[in-house]
């Protein structure tokens, strides 16, 4: 398909927001709306969409789809996605129906790492990991400008990796929905955050609280975000012994925490392989989105190269 202008859709579970974008990553138009949680009239709100920003672009956009689950190749429907109505159901060949045109999905976590290793943070970067800190812990591999979704369609999903290098009062770690342990999404999300302030403090506050009472001298507060510091070390530094990025990008609310990229490429060093052998800094890079609450919607839209 030869198409001008990129459009992109992220498809959640409160919003659908959509972008038209120019070649050069120009925004030309944006769009959003609440999500219906009905597939039939989800389907309808992004065809809505598209031809929304097909008019306010002038053009008819090339269409790519984030979506918070996975599509299985062989059938073309979709699986783990939280918005549940959308399992099972063969999305993108009725989005092609109804727009009478070709539609890329991939998940999110994927589209926020494209976006970020196309023309973000990690921009020019030949491996980058996308991260999502935030109700959950996700993740999204991009090598050569393309994303990896793995043989099982689970590349990036290091959430529901054990946190590695546990202590003594860390063991054997929080339940997951999952069914298991100690996973990484139970120590790192923002709800986590708040679980280990309240366990140590007796205080219940929202994460963003309890970053900025740290901020304000707050001893027990900045002790709470010591201990995740401490932890986001630890899990990257076991991704980055297994893939060992050039770069890795943080995101969701979380990654607003002041300084964090910062405190956790300082504690990597501590747990990574022969980091402490080599006066050496870490090559990899710890970076903040620089697309924000953007990037995955932009990610969308870049799934159609240039040549598309």
């Amino acid at each position: 398909m030869t198409a001008s202008v990129r459009i992109g859709i992220d498809l959640g579970g409160t919003k659908i927001e959509a972008v038209a974008l120019s070649p050069a990553g120009e925004e030309i138009a944006r769009r959003r709306v609440t999500t219906p949680h009905d597939y039939a009239a989800s389907l309808d709100a992004i065809a809505g969409l598209v031809r929304e920003l097909d008019r306010a672009a002038d053009d008819t956009g090339t269409v790519g789809v984030g979506i918070p689950g996975t599509v299985v190749p062989q059938t073309g429907l979709v699986k783990n996605a939280n918005s549940v109505w959308l399992n099972g159901r063969p999305l993108g060949r009725d989005l092609e129906e109804r727009l009478d045109r070709p539609v890329r999905l991939m998940n999110d976590a994927n589209c926020f790492a494209l976006s970020e290793a196309t023309d973000g943070a990690a921009a020019g970067a030949d491996v980058v990991f996308g991260i999502i800190l935030g109700t959950g812990v996700g993740g999204g591999i991009v090598v050569d400008g393309r994303c990896l979704s793995g043989a099982n369609l689970i590349a990036g999903e290091w959430g529901h990796n054990p946190l590695p290098w546990l202590g003594a009062d860390e063991s054997p770690g929080p339940p997951c929905y999952c069914g298991k342990r100690g996973c990484v999404e139970t120590w790192l999300s923002g709800p986590a955050l708040e679980r280990d302030h309240a366990e140590h403090t007796g205080l219940t506050l929202p994460a963003r609280e309890i970053a900025r009472a740290a901020v304000d001298g707050d001893p027990g507060a900045a002790a709470t975000l010591a201990r995740y510091h401490d932890r986001l070390g630890r899990a990257l530094a076991s991704l980055i012994n297994v893939l060992d990025p050039d770069v890795v990008v943080l995101g969701g609310g979380m990654s607003n925490i002041a300084g964090l990229p910062e405190a956790a490429y300082a504690a990597v060093p501590r747990y990574l392989f022969a980091a402490g052998a080599s006066a050496v800094p870490v090559a990899t890079r710890v970076v903040r989105a620089a697309h924000g609450d953007s990037s995955g919607v932009r990610g969308a839209a870049w799934l159609w190269p240039a040549s598309a």
